[in-house]
């Protein structure tokens, strides 16, 4: 806990990776992990996820990992990109310089201006660390029972849920948007359980209604569209009721005002006739109506097809 007895977790990796993209994309896992568990926002410009890297390097063939060198001050994940790789870079090029020993174990900071590290404090050793046992916090040992007992008790993670996506049948590049926010992944788990089809929820969630709230500076939580009502209107597209252009019209309303998208459909007039014989019926009754531009138009005038259309 902080001063403000607010509950701190620091996590650890082992020394497993090996570019700045895959460092960012690890902490960005993480930072999933964390909302998808309700543990906190992990906004790291607001300091609710902190991130802070360690870089050595070897030459090709080796085990021995070089001097550590931490880095520290990146609050973002393309900063922490840039920060690791020109780190790396910094470290081999000493080294090729023949500078090795230059590469000191010390904290150095991320200038994101100049897109450069610079020393902070240098440590020589564990001492400058302070490594000791803390009195106030005395050791804790879990269970094997308790430990399955909380992974019982976890919601679905991003991993698992980015699987089952897949398992609908969605493309992978569909699967890392859907599956990259909590809200936009429950409005779609909502909108297929009320009986949309995976696909078609998925095209009109990171299609139109992404666009229209982005335009507006909004999320899906604003939204007065409910996944229900979605459903219900990639319903009337699928069974011929209205058209995926009428779906398109009729959107914004949805999004600012809800309500059920049939309703909205029959009261504004938009019902699709599908019928063919009914749509013959319309056709054959306004031929009939207008005898004079049904003989022009036989007779060669072609620009009358769009007085016939409408």
């Amino acid at each position: 806990y902080n001063r403000a007895g607010t509950a701190l977790l620091e996590v650890v990796s082992e020394p497993e990776m090996r570019s700045g993209a895959e460092a960012a994309e690890y902490a960005a896992e993480l930072q999933r992990v964390v909302r998808f568990m309700g543990v906190g926002d992990g906004n790291m410009a607001e300091g609710s996820l902190r991130c802070d890297v360690n870089v050595s390097v070897r030459r090709a063939g080796e085990q021995e990992l070089g001097t550590k060198v931490e880095v520290k001050n990146m609050n973002s994940f393309s900063a922490m990109q840039r920060a690791v790789d020109f780190e790396f870079e910094r470290q081999v090029g000493l080294i090729e310089e023949g500078k090795a020993r230059e590469i000191v174990q010390e904290t150095r900071l991320w200038d994101e201006d100049r897109r450069c590290t610079i020393t902070m404090r240098k440590k020589e050793g564990a001492a400058d660390y302070r490594y000791f046992p803390e009195p106030d916090l005395p050791p804790l040992v879990l269970d094997e029972a308790a430990v399955e007992a909380a992974r019982g008790a976890l919601p679905e993670v991003p991993r698992e849920k980015r699987a089952r996506f897949r398992d609908l049948g969605l493309p992978a590049a569909d699967v890392l948007v859907l599956a990259d926010d909590l809200e936009t992944a429950n409005f779609f788990d909502a909108a297929v359980a009320a009986g949309a089809q995976p696909k078609a929820a998925a095209n009109w969630i990171m299609g139109d209604i992404t666009g229209y709230l982005k335009n507006g500076g909004l999320t899906l939580g604003d939204a007065a569209l409910s996944p229900q009502g979605l459903a219900e209107m990639v319903g009337l597209i699928e069974e011929g009721t209205i058209s995926g252009k009428i779906g398109k019209e009729i959107l914004p309303e949805l999004l600012e005002h809800g309500g059920s998208p049939r309703e909205l459909v029959e009261s504004k007039g938009l019902v699709q006739i599908s019928d063919p014989d009914a749509i013959k019926a319309v056709i054959r009754a306004v031929m009939e109506a207008n005898p004079k531009q049904l003989e022009q138009y036989r007779g060669g005038k072609q620009k009358l097809q769009g007085f016939f259309v409408g």
